[in-house]
């Protein structure tokens, strides 16, 4: 059995799903976290980074279509919808608001847990890939190294996370929560610093950055030529 060490968040209001859920991707060694609601799958959200979110389409007060959409605009963890509502107009909803996959009630927990893999192998390809170029820099995850005008520099474990990250993303901007989500780093004075050492590993200039650029008011974001 392969050793995960990703978290997921199921969110569905019904106890038996998710329970089932709960232990069904326990045994097969993924570390899971459940919320019954919209609210507390948010305030969860607010302190844990999860890999990937199951979260149930028909739930009291706020659904899964608003759930999604809001996560959407602030996080970028993969959603996998669960629904009952097999209507192509449905699933083309589920998806228009930025789900990355859909499954219909109901289902069989092996499928489920084949997509779930799917969508984890697909973003943590970029890590398995030990070299990526950025300008003149080339950054070599698997050394954790950055080869910049033939000086090697080396990176530690928070930096390396949020380069698999951004690499992942070029163009997409995080703010300092979310790079603290990422990192493990709380401070946003700390994150600001691990930000300023990685423009002297990568810039030509990091006063003036043409990569890792400030996004002001919003965060940082990392251009790919």
């Amino acid at each position: 059995m392969e050793n995960n060490k990703n978290h997921i968040l199921i969110v569905d209001d019904d106890d038996r799903i998710r329970n089932l859920l709960k232990d069904y991707l326990s045994e097969n060694n993924y570390i899971v976290s459940t919320a019954e609601n919209a609210n507390q799958a948010k305030e969860k959200l607010q302190y844990i980074k999860f890999e990937i979110i199951i979260l149930d389409v028909m739930m009291p007060g706020q659904d899964g279509y608003e759930l999604t959409k809001e996560i959407k605009e602030k996080n970028k963890v993969p959603v996998i919808l669960l629904t009952a509502k097999g209507e192509v107009e449905n699933r083309i909803k589920g998806l228009e608001l930025g789900a990355d996959d859909y499954i219909g009630k109901p289902f069989e927990p092996k499928e489920l847990l084949l997509r779930i893999k799917n969508i984890i192998n697909k973003s943590t390809k970029l890590d398995l890939k030990s070299k990526h170029l950025i300008g003149s820099a080339e950054i070599d995850l698997n050394k954790m190294t950055i080869n910049f005008n033939n000086k090697i520099r080396k990176i530690n474990n928070s930096e390396k996370k949020v380069l698999i990250e951004m690499l992942a993303n070029p163009g997409i901007t995080y703010s300092r929560e979310e790079i603290g989500k990422i990192s493990g780093i709380v401070q946003e004075r700390s994150i600001d610093v691990m930000i300023t050492r990685l423009r002297q590993k990568l810039e030509l200039n990091p006063k003036n950055p043409k990569f890792l650029q400030t996004i002001r008011g919003s965060g940082y974001v990392l251009w790919i030529e």
